[in-house]
């Protein structure tokens, strides 16, 4: 079975640094005078601030974030409650949704790209009769209807929404135009026109109706897909408007519902750790956990020594792979590269350093 090897640092604390107590000024009245008739000043002594030592740590976080946070303000969290070196998100959540926001500590954010382009999963409501100029509740109508689609009509119209279809984003998002974020210039009272471009929904199922003026909806979709832009869409042409007013993402790539820590059980677990009830690694999930769509390849001691100079490795015999494409090599069960495969011979792309706290949730032990 895998061992991962788990370095404590310091317990980890939440506040980012500590400042002392500032010596308070003190004036001698009894010497000499300045040339501006003031009294001097003793030295001023500087502030102390106690800053924590960052720590190696590598492994993914699955937060199922809270509505009302942002993405980068997550990862901020994360990074401070494990006094982590690196840190990154695999695929944003707006403030308004909640669920599954992947954070990648260490060397985790090498992989990053491998989660981004899985699959993901959401729930959403949509509320009928409104469309907002965000398509969510945080903008302002636009448009209004007293139509309301039935059951029926929702379910017949879903199919025109499944497969490779064009999307177009909504105004408030980050796609960048000549430089600059879609939702600054909107903000900026200057008009936004975004071309349509192809998106892949692969499921896309009403699931609920719990009055006239909502539906709820799951969408499975890949890369680049709003879900905002969803809502609008379908109340459009049903002719009744619509926007998210709710949003919840379950599951992106291999992160699914039950891998999520909610941050207040994060926290909790924090505390334990620092009074050595518990432990972090417990927290994270294994860097390759984001690998789990690509082919691991083992290799002896040797030709790892080679591949983590950034050597190239050929590897012989009738037991030699004949495949081409992405590998991640590993070495008496740890991984060890991100490599290309082709006729035997191993490139490296990315090497791991997993030097420190290492994610080992879901991990078998054996």
């Amino acid at each position: 079975m895998n061992k991962f090897l788990e370095i404590m640092a310091a317990p980890p604390e939440l506040d980012a640094e500590t400042p002392t107590e500032t010596a308070a000024l003190s004036i001698d009245a009894t010497a000499p005078e300045s040339p501006t008739g003031l009294a001097p000043q003793a030295p001023r002594e500087k502030k102390k601030q106690f800053k924590r030592d960052k720590r190696d740590v590598h492994g993914w976080v699955v937060l199922d974030k809270p509505v009302g946070m942002t993405s980068t303000h997550a990862v901020s969290v994360i990074k401070r409650l494990f006094t982590a070196k690196r840190a990154g998100h695999a695929g944003t959540l707006d403030p308004l949704a909640s669920g599954c926001l992947p954070i990648a500590l260490g060397e985790a954010t090498k992989t990053v790209p491998f989660v981004m382009d899985g699959r993901k999963l959401y729930r959403f409501t949509i509320c009928w009769g409104e469309e907002r100029d965000t398509d969510d509740t945080e903008g302002r109508a636009i448009a209004n209807s007293d139509l309301r689609p039935t059951p029926e009509a929702i379910r017949a119209l879903l199919p025109a929404y499944i497969g490779t279809i064009q999307q177009v984003p909504p105004k408030y998002s980050a796609i960048k135009i000549e430089g600059e974020r879609a939702y600054d210039l909107a903000r900026d009272g200057e008009t936004v026109e975004l071309a349509a471009r192809p998106v892949q929904i692969d499921r896309l199922e009403l699931v609920d109706v719990p009055d006239a003026d909502h539906a709820v909806l799951e969408a499975e979709c890949g890369k680049g897909t709003y879900v905002r832009s969803i809502a609008r869409d379908l109340g459009r042409a049903l002719g009744c408007f619509g926007h998210v007013s709710a949003l919840r993402r379950t599951a992106v790539g291999p992160f699914i519902e039950k891998t999520m820590i909610l941050l207040e059980d994060l926290e909790a677990l924090c505390q334990k750790a620092a009074s050595g009830e518990a432990s972090l690694a417990d927290a994270l999930m294994p860097v390759e956990t984001a690998l789990d769509d690509i082919p691991a390849l083992a290799i002896s001691r040797s030709d790892a020594a080679r591949l983590t100079r950034g050597q190239a490795v050929l590897l012989r015999g009738r037991d030699a792979p004949n495949f081409r494409g992405t590998v991640y090599v590993t070495v008496s069960g740890q991984l060890l590269a991100l490599a290309e495969l082709d006729r035997g011979e191993i490139v490296p792309k990315r090497v791991f350093n997993l030097a420190g706290l290492i994610g080992r949730a879901g991990v078998k032990k054996g």
